[in-house]
């Protein structure tokens, strides 16, 4: 217990306070200490502010730091962190689980509150290296926000997809790995042409019901797929999806900038709802660029391009980068994964990433990212904190994404946030130039 007095000015009536109390205990000398501290209390009230209190321990007063900021993910009441740590490649694959455990506990000090994983990464040892961590560390749950994404669970024809049987039993096998009883927010981890789109949002809206997931969303979907969910979502009183997680970059706009911004505000004016044809659909509110009216947030991935705008591409493929991995997640970089770990995404690990790189586009990539470099300089900042901040700039982003293999990464990572209020218009306007890929709608072609 902690005792301090914060004295203010001596007033008369302070004074007056203490000679009463002085007399009274010259008329009662045989005052016990209870007395006695009562009348030191009284004193202290007068002359200025009692103030006992208890030391916060360490574990409550990191989980928030300052700098950190929250936002709504699309227009739930879920609060995340506008920064999350995912574990693709990373966990149970790139970095060792000590490695992995300092991670996320920086980020879980920092104020992160958000961590993504997926039943396909590293086979399911990436959710299983994650709900060790969240177990040994005692976290309490409701302060973490824990999503995982679903569609490769195994080889079997009926191990993958989005059918019912899959959902159910896909993320029952997540949690199992996750050692969690829910988790907040399950993934479709891409739309699945071999199941229709009722079954697929009726089986999300029954894992939410039987309490396995708080919410839903979609990765990787196609702006009218994601329409198609929550038009059938609407017909059937289901429950339609709350976040679209999309790759999201300075070299990779026109999804997440122009695509979800148009179909939202296509939702959100009710368009695509099943109603009689004598109720008009409600008056389409007015929606400015990078608002999401419907309800649907953007989660994005990927800040970095798989490292190409952190820069460190500029003179080749350096070892130990992604780029340099011969298969996907894998610690020793050439032993082989089993076969439901590989996805359209990386097929054949990495090898993708070093065509790009070394490709035309790569090379003027890269010219491109030694102007940015100096406006980078200027705010007195990295390279990759201003590519973060950027991503941050849009409003319409709930949360980042980051991947990251050691400490200091994710402390200059984390380190965007104090980027983000440098960002003027004048500077936006500076990178849209030297980026010359900035995406514009139908209607910004009308005007």
């Amino acid at each position: 217990m902690q005792v301090s007095f914060v004295c203010s000015e001596h007033s008369l009536k302070s004074r007056s306070a203490e000679e009463r109390l002085n007399r009274q205990n010259a008329s009662s000398p045989s005052l016990g200490t209870r007395s006695k501290f009562r009348a030191v209390a009284m004193v202290a009230r007068s002359l200025g502010q009692l103030s006992v209190q208890n030391a916060p321990s360490s574990s409550e007063s990191s989980v928030k730091q300052p700098g950190m900021k929250y936002r709504n993910l699309g227009k739930s009441g879920l609060r995340v962190s506008c920064l999350g740590l995912g574990t693709w490649v990373t966990f149970g694959g790139q970095v060792t689980d000590e490695m992995a455990e300092q991670l996320m506990t920086l980020a879980y000090d920092n104020g992160i509150n958000l961590f993504d994983t997926a039943e396909v990464y590293a086979a399911g040892k990436a959710e299983v290296v994650l709900g060790n961590i969240i177990k040994k560390k005692g976290w309490r749950r409701s302060s973490l926000v824990i999503t995982t994404k679903i569609f490769w669970g195994g080889k079997a024809e009926t191990e993958r997809g989005l059918s019912r049987k899959h959902i159910i039993e896909g993320l029952k096998a997540s949690l199992e790995r996750l050692q969690l009883e829910y988790v907040d927010v399950v993934f479709a981890n891409r739309p699945d042409p071999n199941t229709p789109m009722e079954e697929t949002v009726r089986a999300m809206t029954h894992v939410i019901n039987q309490g396995m997931a708080m919410y839903w969303g979609t990765s990787r979907w196609s702006s009218m797929e994601i329409m198609e969910a929550y038009s059938v979502a609407r017909q059937f009183n289901l429950i339609p999806p709350i976040c679209e997680q999309a790759e999201y970059h300075m070299f990779q706009r026109e999804k997440v900038e122009v695509q979800l911004p148009e179909l939202f505000h296509k939702i959100g004016s009710g368009a695509g709802r099943a109603e009689p044809a004598a109720r008009p659909p409600p008056r389409a509110l007015p929606c400015p660029r990078f608002c999401f009216p419907a309800g649907v947030g953007a989660m994005t991935w990927s800040p970095l391009a798989c490292g190409i705008v952190s820069g460190k591409y500029d003179g080749g493929i350096p070892p130990y980068s992604r780029a340099s991995l011969k298969v996907r997640g894998g610690r020793g970089a050439t032993r082989a994964l089993p076969p439901a770990t590989l996805t359209p995404l990386a097929p054949q690990g990495y090898q993708w990433l070093k065509d790009k790189i070394l490709s035309e586009e790569g090379r003027r990539q890269q010219a491109k990212l030694k102007e940015l470099q100096a406006i980078a300089e200027r705010l007195g900042c990295t390279l990759p904190q201003l590519a973060i901040a950027w991503c941050l700039r849009n409003e319409g982003v709930s949360s980042v994404l980051l991947g990251a293999s050691n400490a200091d990464q994710l402390m200059e990572n984390i380190g965007a946030i104090q980027v983000l209020p440098k960002l003027s218009s004048s500077i936006i306007h500076e990178i849209d130039s030297i980026l010359g890929n900035k995406p514009y709608s139908k209607k910004d072609y009308r005007s």
